[in-house]
């Protein structure tokens, strides 16, 4: 950790969750001198935006942060809360980056042959900068929230915690993504009664044919295909597939769900006179997650085909649940609705970037992580290059990627005023 500022370095990291601390590992491996600046504190968002029985999706043996893999004693677990964050302390302290804290970016510019770096605790230039600030930066809530009756406590799943959290009644849950169906399986659990919002999100089995789905796919080679591939430059803004790690890990089946209480209802189209209103659309919704379930046990089957696996027999996903209606709106007064939890995921915040690096719909341009104004880089975005890029994963290799890069610009940077001066 560092308390003060220079007034130049090689390299500015913004953001310091796992993305800008792999950064500046590399960074260190390399001499380079640089500064991680974080609005708040380092891996905050682990620690004050994870709900009590937050579980890693992904078996133990993923997290490969750089020089820092899974050193437990259960490699095909999954971690709760408490691991997490100790793992990821952990790394914090081998990195023991030079992180200014409670400190906000708010512009880059280019400057002359340097950055522009104006921030809450003073201005600094810098030979290069890397944005890892994510995704993730503010709760994307609809404007239909605004017109919720006053009465109804509202939570995103960045503030939702448990269900001892919320008041007595019935729980709304907004969005079938991953954070939406496990905090709905959470309260399910608890004996809530939950009405469960669905949208497009895929879903995918926990365990097919004797061992994790996720152990088949990276035997597949899923992991390690890239947004270069036909097909894939779109998949930055897929939506992750549902399942979890709870209890040793298991499916998300909502129709499950359905079958013991829980009401299920197509995607939110608005809310009106203390009525939600939905699209009629949720057997479009289940059909599509479970036709995705489906198309991930056949790749898996023929894999093992294939390779003359010997493994369990094939099968196939068989609805337990059809609806009978599409409802087309929720009494929420009637229905004893208390609380409505938005798991409608988040909006990037780049406001603070005056750079020309991004798309027509706001998304940074870069290949690996590299974008087209030299000295500037992106890291820990959901398929910056792999499936892996924004997770424990892979998130290091991407650092260590555009740090390689980065010590070539500045190396490059610095013999071109020399190679002037000798003439």
């Amino acid at each position: 950790m560092t308390s003060s500022l220079k007034s130049h370095y090689s390299a500015v990291i913004i953001g310091g969750g796992q993305a800008g601390l792999s950064a500046s590992h590399y960074l260190k491996k390399h001499g380079i001198d640089h500064i991680v600046f974080e609005k708040k504190t380092v891996a905050h968002k682990w620690k004050d935006e994870r709900w009590d029985a937050f579980c890693l999706v992904t078996p133990n043996w993923q997290c490969q942060l750089p020089d820092h893999p899974y050193d437990g004693d259960d490699p095909h677990g999954f971690m709760v809360k408490d691991q997490i964050l100790a793992y990821v302390d952990r790394f914090v302290k081998k990195v023991d980056a030079p992180v200014l804290e409670g400190t906000a970016v708010t512009s880059v510019e280019k400057t002359g042959d340097a950055f522009r770096v104006e921030t809450s605790a003073g201005t600094v230039t810098a030979d290069s900068v890397v944005l890892a600030t994510s995704l993730y930066s503010r709760p994307a809530i609809p404007r239909a929230a605004e017109r919720l009756p006053e009465n109804i406590l509202q939570l995103h799943t960045a503030d939702y915690r448990n269900p001892g959290q919320l008041p007595e009644g019935a729980v709304i849950v907004v969005g079938s993504g991953q954070s939406g169906c496990q905090i709905a399986e959470d309260l399910h659990l608890a004996g809530r009664k939950v009405h469960m919002v669905t949208g497009n999100a895929p879903r995918c089995a926990r365990f097919y044919r004797g061992r994790d789905v996720v152990d088949w796919l990276a035997d597949v080679g899923q992991y390690d295909i890239t947004v270069a591939h036909d097909g894939m430059s779109k998949k930055k803004h897929d939506t992750n597939h549902y399942l979890t790690g709870r209890d040793g890990g298991r499916d998300i089946d909502l129709r499950k769900f359905a079958l013991e209480g829980m009401s299920l209802y197509g995607r939110m189209q608005g809310v009106a006179s203390g009525r939600m209103l939905f699209e009629p659309n949720l057997k479009a919704n289940l059909d599509g997650a479970d036709q995705v379930y489906n198309g991930i046990n056949a790749l898996i089957d023929r894999h093992i085909a294939a390779n003359g696996i010997d493994a369990p027999p094939a099968s196939v996903y068989v609805p337990l649940w059809e609806p009978e209606s599409e409802p087309a709106e929720l009494d929420l007064e009637a229905e004893g609705v208390t609380s409505v939890i938005w798991a409608t995921g988040f909006h990037p915040d780049w406001s603070y970037v005056g750079l020309p690096i991004f798309d027509g719909t706001g998304y940074p341009i870069q290949r690996r992580g590299v974008t087209g104004i030299d000295g500037v880089y992106v890291l820990g975005l959901p398929w910056l290059w792999t499936w892996g890029s924004g997770r424990f994963l892979a998130v290091g290799r991407d650092a260590e990627h555009i740090v390689d890069h980065l010590a070539r610009y500045i190396e490059v940077s610095r013999q071109i005023p020399r190679q002037a001066a000798g003439r």
